[in-house]
């Protein structure tokens, strides 16, 4: 419960209608999410505006409305809010009416097209190694301390958000590391929200059918950056040209960490095996257990964050190279086949380029590389052709197949997707649309020894076909597929 002129402190007001002195014990954005004497905040979103739902929320029982326009019918006892953004206010108010939770942690914000869930995942079990109870905000799950909750979203939206965070600060967390999408920051999710610290992994080409252009996309990844307070830190890859464009005009402490340039957090890779990666980390010799060169760009990111939160590098270190990478993450799958099979989230371009490049460099060249890759529905088109162009350039055999068709006819993304292979690769290209049938054909072509990598849906269990989530997860299928051979 809170005081109505209290959870408004910081929104851009207009006008008010009413009386402040109202007291709220809930908010919505979501008019059938109204309860009693609550308040709905009308936001305009992709597919519906709010305003068109204010009386909708009326009758559930709302007793105050932050709206962007006054509606036709004013209702008496109803206090009406009007502001100019109704997106960024619907922050601000979730912040206050939580207590302004974000406050109360050290927070740390992750955004960029790849690395995110890793680093976001390693950040957390780092922490907690070092004593600290924390939070973790992700794609494939949230955490407050050991209680594991589901993730819907990357980031949750604004109120969500902050009742997240609040049950952290009464849970008795310290620190809390959440991944950033472009939408969250677009759509004013962490309006509101105090960061201790930003991190930005990198940018490509993904998410354009949202944002339409990539100027669009790194506008986006910028406002974290934009919004952070002079006592914070924002911390960019030096080795991205837009890390750059990340730092200019941002008020918190620059730092960067890189591996070929110069830096305040400098890495080298020096072995970089099936079995773990080597690396000098600022003049320290480490051996790591995850794998990859992308992942090397993870442990230095995560590195310097612990750094900048004032842990000490030997025991960051120290715990660090015992981590484990993210579920879905350059995931091995166990398996009596004696097959190396691999279940990635690579979903754009530059990730699976990044995947086949990393087991290109580790492989003996005498096994074959099988690889079964679709894209997703209703998502960015541009990528598809490149995604298979990118498959059969490393790849011995490719399949493609069906990620989240969502409402898209599968066979036409594969049409798609087909376009990016060349006349003479053809015949070491497959499609199957049913992906358990295309997971289950790589695992009968594979020999012992032989790679299989199964990308796209990484840590997902689940199908989204025409509306319905079906239970689906690519791991489990290739543990059925290769232990019954």
């Amino acid at each position: 419960m809170a005081k109505l002129q209290d959870i408004l402190y910081g929104v851009k007001l207009l006008s008010i209608h009413g009386s402040r002195e109202l007291d709220v014990p809930s908010l919505a954005f979501d008019s059938r999410k109204v309860q009693e004497g609550g308040m709905f905040v009308a936001v305009k979103g992709l597919q519906s505006d709010g305003h068109d739902f204010i009386s909708n929320a009326i009758a559930k029982g709302a007793r105050s409305v932050l709206c962007g326009k006054m509606p036709d019918e004013i209702t008496e006892g109803v206090t009406y809010v009007l502001t100019d953004d109704t997106t960024q206010a619907l922050g601000v108010v979730a912040s206050n009416f939580y207590q302004n939770p974000s406050r109360k942690l050290k927070l740390v914000g992750l955004t960029g097209t790849n690395g995110k869930t890793t680093s976001a995942t390693l950040l957390f079990e780092l922490f907690v190694q070092l004593g600290y109870t924390v939070g973790l905000i992700s794609t494939v799950e949230n955490k407050i301390g050991q209680e594991v909750l589901p993730s819907n979203f990357t980031t949750p939206d604004a109120i969500a958000l902050n009742e997240l965070l609040s049950k952290m600060v009464e849970a008795g967390c310290t620190h809390a590391f959440m991944e950033v999408s472009s939408h969250a920051l677009v759509q004013g999710r962490v309006a509101g929200i105090q960061f201790a610290g930003g991190v930005f992994t990198n940018i490509t080409h993904d998410h354009l059918d949202y944002h339409q252009t990539f100027d669009a996309y790194i506008a986006a990844k910028k406002l974290l950056f934009d919004g952070l307070h002079k006592e914070a830190f924002a911390l960019v890859n030096g080795d991205d040209k837009r890390g750059a464009i990340m730092l200019q005009n941002c008020k918190a402490g620059h730092h960067t960490f890189s591996i070929k340039c110069m830096s305040d957090f400098k890495g080298k890779i020096i072995h970089n095996t099936l079995q773990g990666i080597e690396m000098e980390l600022n003049g320290t010799f480490v051996w790591f257990r995850l794998i990859g060169a992308f992942n090397a760009y993870n442990l230095l990111g995560v590195f310097a964050t612990a750094v900048l939160l004032g842990e000490e590098p030997q025991q960051v270190l120290t715990h660090l190279s015992e981590a484990k990478g993210a579920r879905g993450r350059f995931e091995y799958i166990p398996n009596t086949s004696q097959v190396l099979a691999i279940v990635d989230y690579a979903h754009t371009p530059d990730a699976l380029d990044n995947v086949l490049q990393t087991i290109m460099e580790l492989r003996t060249q005498n096994e074959q590389l099988i690889t079964v890759v679709g894209c997703g529905g209703d998502r960015d088109r541009t990528k598809r052709p490149k995604m298979a162009s990118i498959a059969h350039h490393f790849s011995d055999k490719v399949i493609l197949t069906s990620d989240n068709p969502r409402s898209e006819d599968p066979e036409a993304i594969l049409d798609e997707m087909f376009a990016g292979i060349p006349k003479s690769g053809q015949r070491k290209v497959m499609r199957i649309v049913d992906r358990k049938e295309a997971i289950r054909t790589a695992c009968n072509l594979a020999g012992p020894q032989d790679i299989i990598l199964v990308a796209g849906k990484g840590h997902e269990t689940y199908q989204e076909i025409k509306g319905v989530k079906y239970p689906f997860d690519d791991k489990e299928i290739l543990i059925e597929m290769l232990n019954v051979r």
